[in-house]
């Protein structure tokens, strides 16, 4: 349903009415939860700026009675904080569960750089899977002091850190140094949200791709996704394709997946083909 999210959280929900058509459902989208699952709480993300373009407020807040909005989830056999308050979107990524899943077989032994970490969930599932050590960037700090609770709260953090740093930079400046990792994995933020800017994108997308390149030992891996709906997926793979020849680089793909299976792709609905996960090994040439 286009304009609508609903994000399930153990026994909780977290609701988005992006768009006047959709808000307006809101209250018999609430009877209808409250009815078919009977929660124990839902909370409304209704904070975002989308919502101004047609005339809507933006607020949060409880469509329930209040309950503690700092809640641990269970998600492929570890457990991670969720902030459904003051996190980004409704508080966790949900849409990457299985492609988490997917970097099993190749963080085994590995040294893991991880860039744009958020709250550390794929650093946390390639430490779980085996890797030797793993490190994550990213630029809020509010952001690192969770993924390291989450470190912590699987027992991990003696492999996984995080630390506080523009990705951006970080990645440049190591090239340059030479450092190499195993693997490396990008998870980025939207870089576009309107068509105007989309090359603008691309040419984010492709330097930072390239520099994950440079970072990797001979016969490493390379784990990047793009959560950009404006970049369609074969795009997407041309801007890999260009990150590569730029760094002198033979790629071959590994995995490549959209979005989990319970955040549906409408045919003929191009924006729902949203989320671009890619697994390539990456080799001199």
């Amino acid at each position: 349903m286009p304009a609508l999210i609903i994000d399930k959280f153990n026994d909780y929900f977290v609701i988005q009415t992006l768009a006047l058509g959709m808000d307006t459902w809101k209250p018999a989208i609430i009877k209808s939860l409250q009815q078919i699952f009977s929660p124990k709480g839902i909370y409304e993300r209704n904070d975002v700026p989308v919502r101004e373009l047609e005339g809507l407020t933006q607020h949060k807040g409880f469509l329930t009675a209040p309950f503690d909005t700092n809640i641990i989830i269970q998600e492929n056999g570890l457990k991670f904080h969720v902030d459904i308050e003051n996190g980004q979107k409704t508080g966790y990524f949900l849409d990457q569960q299985d492609n988490r899943r997917a970097i099993r077989h190749i963080v085994n032994g590995a040294e893991v750089l991880g860039a744009f970490t958020y709250t550390g969930t794929f650093e946390i599932h390639a430490a779980h899977y085996g890797a030797k050590s793993v490190l994550g960037l990213d630029i809020s700090e509010n952001a690192v002091a969770q993924a390291n609770k989450n470190a912590q709260l699987n027992g991990l953090d003696a492999i996984c850190k995080f630390e506080t740093m523009n990705a951006f930079d970080v990645l440049k400046a190591w090239v340059k140094e030479e450092r190499k990792y195993d693997v490396v994995m990008l998870d980025p933020p939207a870089f576009t949200k309107s068509r105007e800017s989309i090359q603008k994108a691309i040419t984010g997308y492709k330097e930072i791709n390239l520099r994950g390149m440079r970072l990797l030992r001979n016969g490493g891996f390379l784990v990047t996704s793009s959560c950009t709906n404006l970049v369609q997926p074969e795009l997407f793979l041309q801007t890999i394709e260009m990150a590569a020849k730029d760094a002198r680089k033979k790629i071959r793909q590994v995995v490549f997946n959209a979005q989990a299976s319970d955040h549906p792709i409408i045919w003929g609905m191009e924006n729902t083909n949203y989320l671009k996960f890619l697994i390539v090994e990456v080799r001199d040439k």
